[in-house]
């Protein structure tokens, strides 16, 4: 009796449910926050890759300036470009995932719109009104109309709810790397753009030691300044790569995993009383048992 009630309980409560998505599917509750969402999303995506064209190019006025120093003649030769070109090749590919990044944005606002068109309702208060005539009286659904509702819902409500768990998540633990990423980004364009200053150099009319003391002190001076650029370019190049890190895992893995994982649960949820339904079915015939053998 206690698995009957139980039964009963979990098919009113699926009921019950379908009844309340189909209602949403009309109301719309969750469409207007995961378009602005997608538009802030985007909004980041398109600020990063402006902001990796402007660290592009001063990297790239940058890699043909040379420090120098030439007391007499004769000094020491710094090549920023060396230096510089591997937080370059990483700037260029950051840039590309950019525009990928973006397009999956816009992509993402087109699901969206589709899945809330109105024929979309239309079909899926449809689908539901059939799922719920044989689920209601205890018969077993057809696999076909079952897979439709699943369909229809995945289609209808699985992009907002994916993009607001994809945007709940980044909030939550992407956010602050995000906003200190993108200052670096900024930083190093400005100051690069400070390096770019050519440097003076010794007098003509100074005395030979004269010019070893300035050229010691310009030398020191340069050395420190590559220093600093070295280590701004491997500071920049790592905030780089975790940028591209929080936007794979916000436009491709986190929406994949998501929508597997929706998936999954709606197959299982109208798989189980489905197959529940099938056994309670009033066609199925119970079996007597044997009668007892007669005696000799």
């Amino acid at each position: 009796m206690k698995t009957l009630d139980l039964q009963f309980l979990q098919r009113m409560a699926l009921a019950v449910a379908v009844a309340i998505m189909v209602a949403c599917s009309w109301l719309a509750p969750m469409e207007s926050t995961a378009n602005q969402q997608i538009d802030d999303g985007l909004k980041r995506a398109l600020i990063s890759f402006a902001t990796a064209r402007a660290l592009n190019a001063g990297i790239s006025v940058a890699q043909g300036t040379d420090f120098d120093t030439k007391p007499g003649g004769v000094g020491v030769k710094f090549a920023v470009g060396q230096v510089l070109r591997p937080l370059n090749d990483v700037v260029e590919q950051f840039a590309h995932l950019m525009l990928i990044a973006a397009i999956a944005f816009g992509c993402e606002k087109i699901l969206v719109s589709i899945g809330a068109h109105w024929l979309i309702s239309v079909f899926l208060t449809g689908a539901a009104a059939g799922w719920a005539y044989f689920y209601l009286r205890k018969a077993s659904s057809p696999a076909w109309l079952t897979r439709i509702v699943v369909v229809l819902l995945m289609i209808r409500f699985a992009m907002p709810i994916v993009i607001i768990g994809t945007d709940t998540l980044f909030h939550r633990f992407m956010a602050d790397d995000y906003k200190a990423s993108q200052q670096v980004m900024e930083v190093t364009t400005e100051q690069l753009s400070s390096a770019n200053a050519s440097t003076s150099s010794v007098g003509e009319d100074q005395s030979m030691w004269d010019k070893v003391k300035e050229w010691v002190s310009q030398h020191a001076n340069l050395k420190t300044r590559l220093d600093s650029l070295k280590r701004l370019a491997e500071q920049a190049t790592e905030r780089i790569i975790k940028l591209m890190v929080i936007f794979v895992l916000q436009t491709l893995i986190l929406p994949i995993f998501f929508l597997w994982v929706l998936w999954g649960i709606a197959r299982g949820v109208f798989e189980v009383p489905r197959q529940a339904a099938g056994l309670l079915s009033p066609r199925q015939s119970h079996a007597l048992p044997p009668a007892a053998p007669s005696a000799a």
